[in-house]
């Protein structure tokens, strides 16, 4: 087969693969497992397989680096559209938003010629202190489950291949390479690994990252159990195996347990060493080294070169992939869509929100989250961007003219502004003191229609951030201390919350209105700006619960977090002693009443949902029950409400959770308009993972299926049987 064969498309992708393997020589396979440079390993240019060009994501796709360091290429051609975290994506509950968002990256990946995306997160929600959840879906696996598929689908629509990360149980940041964790089968299955396992088997995703942590003793990069027992033998995955950046430990075990790609930094990934040292990777000369002395054979290397040899031929030596866009006026739409629906309303008391405009008051702006820059920082998914709405601009932007807006700085966070060469060119330094700056916003409150607080956490170390972890639960730079002086002047606050993670709220009942509005990239402060004027309702739903204090989470209240270091070893064992009670199901368990609730959200409509019903009172696991629920808008302005099936076992022979949702959908409908929503229920949907038989168990017996709009507000229950 020729050069051009191999981009013949009548010609199977697996013919090809074999060609290619036949016609390379031992070097030119071991050169194409390792990284040449930071973001790319080598193709066979003898051969004219190209290389492979990766980026990071997965919320814009990630500047040009310099081919040995991580400061700045210098490129002017290399800004992108930031989207929403992938937090607010959750929050969207919104399987269509879910894959507009994977094709608007993955068309800007495509424009930038790159072959794989390193993205979408789908690590669980365990502790409201992991620094990297804003890039996750939340704390529930079918929830993130039914998201990451559409998003992989989207991302691959474009030839780019999408790399579901961490694979697995990467579910803190603090001691990340040096963590151990120790977890029982059942609760690995049931709730850490159902995304990743979505992604495989229904996204069909082409790459896969591992974590940075360790499992039953291996570093998930190179994990027996993980790697070649479940995803690869169990699940069928035929794409490859990325190490995370300097995530590969030992060459034996990264030539035996699955890994195919490794990637990193210096020589190891964590310690200086020599530059453009990528030929002493641990796939790189030393796995030569075995092959040739005998030490190990070539059976693994053919598989592992088979995988990256399928991905360049679903990529870059796809001809009929399209040429993607960049900064386009569409992305900036699907970023500012994204966003507006995975804004949350918290609390509304009294309907101050949506904002009444129609007199010329003063708007008071307090917060530096209201000017400051968000895409830069944060870690790996830092961006360039070509522009960035923030919340004060797009404010002014939208009622300037109908009121005057003013604006106090109130706290001074992180005045900088500045990851891996990317600047914001902001300068926030403000050298006023603490109190200083309170009386400054307590003067501009006092005489102002409303009070905009936008507040919350940002991208810096100990935030929201990669390779730290935040700690505490609460606002950090005195923002309650601030939130309760405005409190005492005006009865009117709305609190904008920016974040990836829940926060404490002392005082949520001092305030008239809370909107969580996550990181919401470029067109941020249009977004935020169109749902506090009401041109746009909110429809989000939290993908994770808010406790009100570190007390009401399992991963602490029976904590080993964030880990205890074993003696004489620079290794951490974490238990995850809470197993399947994460979240929602935890607080169910314990009947711990949270902050707000998984799944809750506000509109500025009514909703009903009458004539809760189902086809069947029982079915066999062969069988499927239908249920359906009228749900109506009864307010006075259009919205979109999210109904929640929630499924509860009545009596098993293992523990379960209270309820577990089952099924969920968005629907739109106008004043008075009203629509029917259908569930289907299966074997799939009723079964538990019994650890001891190592296996998928529906038992027979008595469930009910509840309907809501949030795991605390359950409106209607229907008792169902499964019979042998």
């Amino acid at each position: 087969m020729n050069i051009a064969a191999y981009l013949d498309d009548s010609q199977p992708i697996e013919k090809k693969v074999e060609d290619a393997l036949n016609r390379m020589t031992l070097e030119e396979k071991i050169k194409m497992i390792h990284a040449q440079s930071k973001f790319s390993s080598p193709g066979v240019q003898r051969l004219g397989i190209p290389d492979v060009w990766m980026t990071d994501g997965p919320h814009g796709i990630r500047p040009e680096v310099l081919w040995d360091e991580w400061d700045q290429a210098g490129w002017t051609n290399d800004s992108c559209t930031a989207f929403p975290a992938l937090t607010c994506l959750a929050a969207t509950w919104n399987s269509d938003v879910s894959y507009l968002y994977g094709k608007s990256i993955g068309e800007e990946a495509r424009y930038r010629n790159k072959a794989v995306l390193l993205g979408p997160g789908v690590n669980i929600y365990r502790t409201p202190l992991n620094g990297r959840n804003f890039e996750y879906m939340g704390e529930d696996p079918y929830l993130a489950s039914k998201m990451v598929v559409p998003y992989i689908q989207g991302v691959q629509s474009n030839g780019v291949a999408a790399c579901v990360k961490h694979y697995a149980l990467n579910n803190q940041e603090v001691n990340r390479h040096t963590t151990n964790v120790i977890i029982d089968d059942r609760t690995l299955r049931e709730i850490y690994l159902p995304a990743f396992n979505a992604a495989v088997t229904e996204g069909k995703a082409w790459a896969i990252m591992g974590s940075y942590n360790l499992y039953k003793n291996q570093h998930c990069c190179h994990n027996e159990y993980l790697l070649n027992n479940i995803l690869k033998k169990e699940w069928g995955f035929d794409g490859v195996v990325v190490s995370d950046w300097g995530g590969t430990h030992n060459t034996k075990e990264a030539i035996t347990n699955g890994l195919d790609m490794e990637f990193g930094s210096w020589t190891n990934g964590l310690s200086n060493g020599t530059s453009n040292a990528y030929d002493n990777y641990y796939m790189a000369f030393p796995y030569l080294k075995m092959i040739k002395s005998g030490e190990v054979g070539t059976k693994e290397l053919d598989d592992k070169v088979r995988r990256v040899l399928r991905l360049i031929f679903r990529t870059s030596m796809n001809r009929n992939r399209p040429y993607g866009t960049l900064c386009s006026q569409e992305h900036s739409d699907a970023a500012r869509k994204i966003g507006e629906e995975g804004i949350v309303l918290l609390k509304n008391s009294g309907n101050i929100l949506p904002l009444n405009l129609s007199t010329n008051k003063k708007i008071a702006v307090i917060g530096e989250n209201a000017l400051k820059m968000m895409t830069v920082g944060g870690g790996s998914s830092s961006l360039k961007v070509k522009y960035e709405i923030s919340p004060l601009d797009g404010i002014i932007k939208k009622i300037g003219d109908k009121a005057k807006v003013v604006y106090a700085r109130g706290y001074v966070g992180d005045p900088g502004g500045e990851y891996n060469g990317v600047k914001s060119g902001q300068d926030l330094n403000d050298s006023r003191s603490e109190q200083e700056l309170i009386n400054e916003a307590v003067s501009v409150a006092k005489d102002a229609e409303y009070v905009i607080f936008v507040g919350g956490l940002n991208k810096s170390k100990n935030q929201d951030c990669e390779d730290s972890d935040r700690t505490s639960l609460e606002l950090p730079y005195a923002q309650n201390k601030l939130i309760d002086a405005l409190a005492k002047c005006n009865k009117n606050i709305i609190v904008v919350n920016i974040s990836g993670n829940a926060i404490a709220m002392p005082w949520v009942d001092k305030v008239s209105s809370i909107l969580q509005v996550w990181y919401l990239g470029t067109e941020a402060g249009n977004a935020i700006a169109n749902v506090l004027t009401g041109a746009v309702n909110p429809s989000g739903k939290l993908p994770f619960t808010f406790p009100k204090s570190l007390e009401d989470v399992g991963a602490h209240k029976l904590g080993q977090y964030p880990g205890v270091k074993r003696e004489n070893e620079d290794i951490y064992d974490q238990k995850y002693n809470e197993g399947i009670f994460v979240g929602y199901r935890w607080a169910d368990k314990n009947k711990t009443k949270p902050q707000f609730a998984f799944g809750h959200g506000l509109s500025y409509t009514s909703f009903s949902m009458t004539g809760f019903s189902q086809s069947t009172k029982s079915m066999t696991s062969d069988d499927v029950i239908t249920f359906t629920v009228d749900v109506k808008n009864i307010g006075k302005v259009s919205g979109a409400e999210v109904v929640q099936l929630y499924v509860s076992d009545e009596k098993s022979s293992l523990p379960r959770p209270i309820k577990e949702l089952k099924g969920f959908k968005k629907v739109f409908l106008e004043p008075g308009e009203s629509e029917k929503v259908t569930f289907t229920i299966g074997k799939k949907e009723l079964s538990f993972y019994d650890d001891t038989k190592g296996q998928w168990i529906a038992e027979p017996g008595k469930f009910t299926a509840l309907i809501g709009n949030s795991s605390d507000n359950i409106i209607g229950k229907i008792n169902f049987e499964l019979k042998r």
